[in-house]
This record gives C-alpha cells, sequence and structure tokens, in this order.
C-alpha cells in the first residue's frame, strides 16, 4: 500500500493491514509446489507430506512476519501520543494568540470610545454652563 491511498494523517485501520495479508496468502496459497501437494494422494511415504507441510508452514511464517511488518509500518505512520498532544497544545497556543490580539484590539476600540464619549461629555458640560 503506498501513502498515496493512505496520507499519514489517516493511516489504514489494522483491519485492512490484516485483510490485505490475507488476501495475499489466499493468492500465494497456491504457489506451493504443486507436484509435492499431489504426491501426499499418491504416496503412501511421509516424507513427502512432511516436505508439503514444511512448505506450508515456511510460507505461513513468511506472511506472519509479513504482517507484522505491515502493522509497523502502519505503527510507525501514526503520531505517539506526545506528538498528539504537542500538535494540540500548539494548536491551542495559536487560537491563545489569535485571541489575545482580538482582545487587545477589543479594548483599544473601547478605549478609544471612552475617549469620545469622555470629550462628548465635556462638551455637553460647557455647553450647560454657558447656558
Amino acid at each position: 500500500m503506498d501513502q498515496q491511498q493512505h496520507p499519514v494523517d489517516s493511516p489504514p485501520p489494522k483491519e485492512d493491514m490484516v485483510g490485505c495479508v490475507m488476501a495475499l496468502e489466499a493468492a500465494l496459497l497456491p504457489c506451493l509446489p504443486a507436484r509435492e501437494l499431489q504426491a501426499i494422494d499418491r504416496s503412501p511415504h511421509p516424507s513427502h507430506q512432511i516436505d508439503v507441510e514444511r512448505h506450508a508452514r515456511d510460507f505461513m511464517e513468511a506472511a506472519e512476519k509479513l504482517q507484522l511488518y505491515f502493522i509497523g509500518l502502519q505503527r510507525e505512520d501514526q503520531p505517539t501520543k506526545a506528538e498528539k498532544l504537542q500538535k494540540e497544545i500548539a494548536m491551542m497556543e495559536e487560537e491563545l494568540k489569535t485571541k489575545n490580539e482580538l482582545i487587545k484590539k477589543q479594548e483599544r476600540m473601547i478605549q478609544g470610545w471612552r475617549k469620545e464619549l469622555k470629550d462628548q461629555l465635556e462638551r455637553h458640560n460647557t455647553e450647560l454652563e454657558r447656558v
């Protein structure tokens, strides 16, 4: 499976990996030596049976190693808990920075309004004193 199909942010689930390996097993199982598989039916000799069992066992061990390899790749693609937390902290810090900037902007607006209201009050008071 190439990473274009499964981006790093969303690695394939373990079940998909297992399914892939099982499909691979099903596809490769017929590749076991046909003559040796047929020999079980034709020959009473236990050596033929043992030979086929050895091939089957070797194949299944290789398939299991491949499965573990795929699962290992999946784990490598997934960020660690620490990496996930660092990313979350970075996002929160960015959000905090944005909100702090917004608060400062709003505080400046409020200060401007206070100054305008104070100036307006002084004008009104001055006008009232004249009258």
